[in-house]
């Protein structure tokens, strides 16, 4: 049977198997998916093993994510752009590398009917969350993506990294002075319940509001966008679900239905 695995550490939250198993069985594809916490010290190790062992394929997942980019013999351009890989596919001892992120985001987005052509997106963060979603999103043809980041030039990095799009701009956190019709968090901040240090501005009643992150309850940078008068609030689970779908159609050939284990995910999450 085909072996998969999801490299992480920690690794023991990860719904990534139950996922790829509910995307095995709707599809009819036979395979057997497993977490794996590998020593911070072990990844290249671990996935040298895994691959010489017949291994088909992984996704990774923090802390890796980088130094999987930098193992990889070829890399998607959305890897490339990204500076991080979270698929990696295992073809006749080499490793090529995909970054499924953004293509998770926005497909959710669109499942949604979140339209994107015209209008104006906000990014929060410039780490790697950001990377990996900013092209995705720039080939939705949006008016503009404003990157915005306590650091600047960390943003201003990723700007330049797309430089054949001319509308694409940076600013910090203190210069947001306006709404947008996209607002998108992609900051770590929620997972140490922060708050984010952006003013109500940024929202109003029309904002699409979408957190990366998930959980059972409205995230902190939800929970503001609301009081700010928001209506749409988003979370990541769909995110997580849509970049798992598209790793296993890199894998496997075909592309499963996601909207029946976004379900089943959520009633998994509230037990």
């Amino acid at each position: 049977m085909d072996q998969y695995r999801v490299f992480g550490n920690p690794i023991a939250q990860s719904k990534s198997p139950q996922i790829h198993q509910w995307f095995a069985q709707q599809t009819g594809q036979a395979l057997n998916y497993q977490s794996e916490l590998v020593e911070l010290t072990d990844f290249e190790q671990a996935l040298a093993q895994f691959s010489q062992s017949g291994g088909k394929g992984l996704n990774i997942t923090v802390p890796f994510k980088e130094q999987a980019y930098s193992v990889c013999h070829q890399l998607s351009e959305y890897a490339r752009l990204a500076g991080a890989v979270n698929t990696i596919s295992c073809l006749d001892g080499k490793y090529v590398g995909d970054n499924t992120d953004g293509i998770g985001l926005v497909t959710d987005l669109i499942n949604q009917q979140v339209e994107f052509s015209g209008k104006s997106i906000l990014l929060l963060g410039a780490g790697g969350a950001a990377k990996g979603v900013v092209l995705p999103l720039l080939e939705q043809a949006p008016q503009s993506l404003i990157i915005a980041n306590r650091t600047l030039s960390k943003a201003q990095a990723i700007a330049d990294s797309v430089e054949n799009y001319n509308n694409v701009y940076v600013c910090g956190f203190e210069q947001l002075k306006q709404s947008y019709d996209i607002v998108i968090n992609a900051t770590s901040a929620g997972l140490s319940k922060s708050k984010l240090p952006v003013s109500d501005i940024i929202f109003s009643e029309k904002s699409v509001c979408y957190d990366m992150i998930y959980g059972t309850g409205l995230t902190p940078f939800l929970q503001q966008a609301q009081q700010a008068g928001a209506v749409r609030l988003i979370d990541g689970l769909g995110m997580l679900v849509e970049q798992a779908a598209e790793s296993f159609r890199i894998w496997r050939g075909v592309k499963p239905e996601t909207e029946a284990v976004k379900q089943k995910l959520k009633q998994l999450l509230s037990q």
